[in-house]
């Protein structure tokens, strides 16, 4: 099977930095519980974090990522000829947002299409693109982001908050990225060896709860964010490790073939307790999530952008990501060519 290669990569973040003392006296809880709890040091948001003031909006994000990951790649915007956008908040149902990415980068006149899902979004776009290469198209644009202000509101009374609800308060952020694959190695020069998407949650309940309220429910009590952090945190390390030896034994290549780990990035404490549960190897860990927030969708992409830079020829990587909503298993598998 011929290889699809990632060209480039871009990602945008929006405004400044939110450190644990801004958002501890947000929230009125104490800076060094944040510390302790997520370990994740900054964040960024499209809202005001005292004002609760909506600044930017996902396609914003998205266009912006996805023009810097063009620019980057060389290819003028003429030769894209899809675009996939992975989120869990749309700015809106319809149109859209992949549409709304898609005019203001420009495009015209090629498929669209939008993937609803958290985290492991950004690796079924990955899929998705992946085949659509591999179907014909000469080059196109993946893009994955989330925003957190319908969900994550700095007016509520904290004290009165749920724990399943505030601690999404201290993991969440605002973000995208963007990655362009082409059927020739251009730009980077990074070809995708494989992808694994894997859905596994038969019969097991959800670890993540987003909600959408519409007109005649918008009043409920039901929380619009809701984390199960102890099941996250029993079953996360060992899908990991279940997504490291089926990758490594589908492609054929032992542990020591791997010079980079992307592991998932719920949070920086998170990442460190799944790192410490897989096997013991040289590879070098790529993780954004302590300067970035959990930006959902974006995640893989912030890694990849700090991956590519350092990744030489023949030298391979390893990206691990759960999806914790309904336990979807996901990865892919990088070597530069």
């Amino acid at each position: 099977m011929s290889a699809v290669h990632i060209a480039a990569t871009g990602t945008a973040l929006p405004g400044e930095p939110v450190d644990n003392t801004v958002l501890g006296a947000m929230l009125g809880v104490g800076k060094e519980w944040i510390d302790h709890f997520v370990g994740t040091r900054t964040r960024y948001f499209g809202w005001d974090p005292v004002t609760g003031e909506v600044r930017g909006s996902l396609a914003d994000l998205c266009a912006e990522a996805g023009a810097r990951a063009v620019r980057a790649s060389g290819l003028d915007p003429a030769d894209i000829e899809f675009v996939v956008l992975a989120t869990a908040t749309p700015d809106t149902l319809l149109p859209t947002t992949a549409t709304e990415v898609a005019d203001r980068l420009g495009l015209d006149h090629l498929p669209v299409y939008q993937i609803q899902a958290g985290c492991s979004g950004a690796v079924q776009a990955l899929d998705l693109g992946r085949s659509l290469v591999l179907g014909g198209r000469r080059a196109g644009l993946i893009i994955g982001g989330d925003v957190t202000h319908r969900f994550l509101s700095p007016r509520r009374d904290a004290a009165k908050i749920p724990t399943g609800e505030l601690v999404n308060y201290v993991l969440f952020g605002d973000g995208a990225g963007a990655a362009v694959l082409t059927d020739e190695p251009e730009g980077e020069r990074v070809a995708v060896r494989a992808v694994l998407n894997s859905w596994t949650g038969r019969g097991r309940p959800p670890g993540q709860l987003l909600d959408w309220y519409g007109t005649t429910d918008r009043d409920s009590d039901r929380p619009m964010l809701a984390e199960d952090y102890k099941a996250i945190e029993e079953q996360v390390p060992p899908i990991a490790a279940e997504i490291l030896w089926e990758l490594l034994g589908g492609l054929g290549w032992s542990l020591g073939d791997v010079g980079f780990l992307l592991p998932p990035q719920l949070s920086e404490r998170m990442t460190a307790r799944i790192v410490e549960r897989l096997p013991d190897s040289s590879a070098r860990e790529i993780s954004c999530v302590a300067d970035t927030g959990n930006t959902g969708n974006a995640l893989p992409f912030f890694q990849l952008d700090r991956l590519l830079p350092r990744l030489a020829v023949g030298e391979r990587a390893l990206g691990l990501c759960v999806e914790s909503s309904r336990w979807i298993r996901a990865g892919f598998a990088l070597e530069k060519v």
